[in-house]
């Protein structure tokens, strides 16, 4: 996420540095992602993988060890030099992965969560694109690089631009903070044009 900024960034000040004016705008991945509404099947899709995948693969390893080593308790003594390399080696890489699961568990998360996201992200940082060359934004940072005593103005938050852009339902206090501040929510229609009656038409 901070290296997708960073090249926002760098592209912004790229195409508009002709420009001295300096114009910034803030952005949240995850508040944009959160407005969509079918984002929560990613969350039980997540789940199901952990209990499913994961916790299978575990207990496989798990049990592959305990054979294994049992086997070689037993028949050692009995075993050739070669043979006892395979399997001490093949033991120690089992209880490796066993100590280490806690940190392979999260990366394999991690890689599913990416892949599940991805389709989001992708239109999600496509209008931004979009918004950032249009409106000839500068700087793009993150949210927090902002003290909360001093926030960038309403009309600079590409989050709420962005989810506008891709017309997901704002929040009821974002569209009423944009309403007090005389900004567009989005959400309003346009009133349709008058029609002039023809000559000689009947009413």
């Amino acid at each position: 996420m901070k290296k997708f900024l960073t090249v926002v960034a760098f592209f912004a000040i790229t195409m508009f540095s002709a420009n001295a004016q300096t114009k910034i705008g803030v952005f949240d991945e995850n508040s944009v992602l959160g407005l969509f509404p079918d984002i929560e099947k990613v969350d039980s899709i997540l789940n199901a993988y952990v209990q499913d995948s994961l916790q299978n693969e575990y207990e496989y390893l798990l049990s592959d060890l305990k054979y294994k080593d049992s086997v070689f308790k037993a028949d050692s003594a009995k075993m050739s030099p070669s043979r006892v390399k395979i399997m001490t080696d093949d033991i120690n890489r089992l209880k490796y992965q066993l100590v280490n699961w806690q940190q392979y568990q999260e990366q394999a998360y991690q890689a599913k969560q990416g892949q599940l996201l991805r389709p989001y992200q992708e239109k999600i940082f496509t209008a931004l694109r979009e918004i950032v060359q249009e409106q000839k934004y500068t700087h793009v940072f993150q949210g927090n690089a902002f003290s909360p005593y001093t926030p960038p103005p309403l009309a600079d938050n590409l989050s709420i631009k962005v989810a506008q852009r891709l017309k997901l339902k704002l929040p009821q206090e974002v569209e009423d903070a944009l309403k007090q501040a005389g900004l567009s929510t989005g959400s309003s229609t346009a009133p349709k044009p008058t029609t002039t009656p023809k000559p000689g038409t009947k009413n």
